[in-house]
């Protein structure tokens, strides 16, 4: 579908970007994905939003990812969506049993009337109508973002399980471990709030600022939002490339940079999360294979720790080429849930899990992200999001940590009060 383009610049473009995310909120669906600036993270759009749905793809419980392969046929434009960890029992023979709060189908995905990419000082526009870009332009700059509103928050955050029964958790993975079950499994548990009141915009930028991380996102539904700031990176396709970049392996930050230095040293010289990310990258370079060419799929970061605002991470990069003609069917069915928040080997992983865990990861594990014109496609990993439902006023959030036989429960424990952190701070 054509769509009418025009550009324009700024001269402050982190200014233009607040007022563009404020401007978004008059929309009922939206999605707002944001770089912060990490373009050596293969990032080739700063920011993009695309809000105001021209199409949807029709709710599916049952062969979701072929329906989506037509609709991305059909429309031949740029689509934004998730998929929802729960897509899994789609793709293999696999239930989801626990509780959940959140009705939400496998994947969601639509087309926007209204897109807004931003790169560099370099801002484009793409509209499904001509006539409205230089208002909304006008509009945009306009903004007071100065204004004073109000951010409300009513939260009694606690976690589904006790410290004793994620211990407990842990030590049952660790017999499957032992037994040979299993290699690695990521354990994750949740933390909930009911009779919730928050702004999540305002919680999305302030979560946002303290994280600054290279996937971070943030997508309304209605009354359902998603507050992301992951660092991870799912997928990514350009042409006939596959880009993944697992991350598994992290460690806190200190504002003492000898102490810092010295975190960062013990994490890349750590043999347990070394241990943790090279069998996640194995797992990955086995999905890759299932659909690359022949000899093609190759590591070309290992273990690489890198510094964000609140941790350090521990991430690699796995690359491979592929046949034009493979949809993205094709590629979510081989790559799936993803390697870093299942284990090895993959679906016995699943299975352990699922049992033990308590509650629904929903879209927690899931992906967020676009498929553009040309069939290209990048998502992130939904990892240290916040997911609100504003109708039943219910705030929730996952964390979890890789088990592997060296695993401690306590040090498990605190890996996951870790990342839980930045999102417990703010919400106080």
């Amino acid at each position: 579908m054509n769509r009418n383009v025009k550009s324009f610049k700024s001269d402050d473009i982190s200014l233009f970007k607040k007022k563009l995310f404020k401007w978004s909120e008059k929309f009922s669906t939206s999605v707002y994905l944001d770089s912060n600036n990490y373009l050596n993270r293969l990032g080739d759009i700063d920011t993009i939003l695309a809000s105001d749905p021209h199409t949807k793809l029709p709710f599916t419980e049952n062969n979701s990812l072929n329906i989506l392969d037509d609709y991305v046929k059909k429309t031949k434009d740029w689509l934004f969506g998730y998929f929802s960890y729960d897509l899994k029992n789609e793709i293999e023979d696999l239930k989801s049993d626990n509780n959940s709060v959140f009705y939400l189908p496998n994947l969601f995905f639509f087309q926007p009337k209204v897109i807004w990419i931003i790169k560099s000082n370099y801002i484009e526009a793409q509209y499904l109508s001509e006539f409205e870009i230089d208002k909304d332009w006008k509009q945009i700059n306009s903004i007071d973002i100065s204004e004073n509103i109000e951010n409300k928050i009513n939260v009694n955050l606690r976690p589904r399980l006790s410290k004793e029964e994620y211990q407990n958790k842990i030590k049952k993975i660790l017999n499957h471990i032992n037994r040979g079950d299993i290699y690695e499994a990521n354990y994750c548990m949740e933390w909930f709030s009911e009779n919730s009141l928050i702004n999540p915009e305002k919680i999305y930028e302030k979560l946002n600022q303290i994280s600054k991380t290279p996937m971070s996102a943030f997508f309304k539904q209605n009354n359902i939002y998603l507050l992301s700031t992951s660092p991870e990176r799912f997928i990514k396709r350009i042409g006939d490339k596959i880009i993944s970049q697992p991350i598994k392996g992290t460690s806190r930050r200190d504002s003492n940079k000898v102490i810092d230095f010295k975190l960062k040293k013990d994490l890349n010289n750590n043999p347990k999360e070394r241990s943790e990310n090279i069998m996640i990258v194995d797992l990955v370079r086995n999905d890759l294979s299932r659909f690359s060419l022949p000899g093609s799929v190759k590591v070309s970061e290992l273990c690489e720790v890198y510094p964000f605002k609140q941790v350090h991470q521990m991430i690699s990069t796995i690359e491979s080429e592929i046949e034009n003609k493979l949809t993205i069917a094709d590629i979510i069915k081989s790559t799936f849930p993803m390697g870093s928040m299942t284990g090895a080997p993959k679906i016995k992983a699943l299975s352990i899990i699922e049992d033990l865990e308590v509650s629904k990861r929903g879209l927690y594990s899931g992906a967020l992200g676009y498929i553009d014109p040309s069939g290209n496609f990048d998502f992130n990993v939904v990892i240290r999001s916040l997911i609100y439902d504003a109708s039943n006023k219910y705030l929730s959030f996952h964390v979890g940590s890789a088990i592997t036989s060296n695993s401690s429960p306590e040090l498990e424990y605190q890996e996951c009060l870790l990342k839980a952190n930045p999102m417990i701070s703010i919400l106080k």
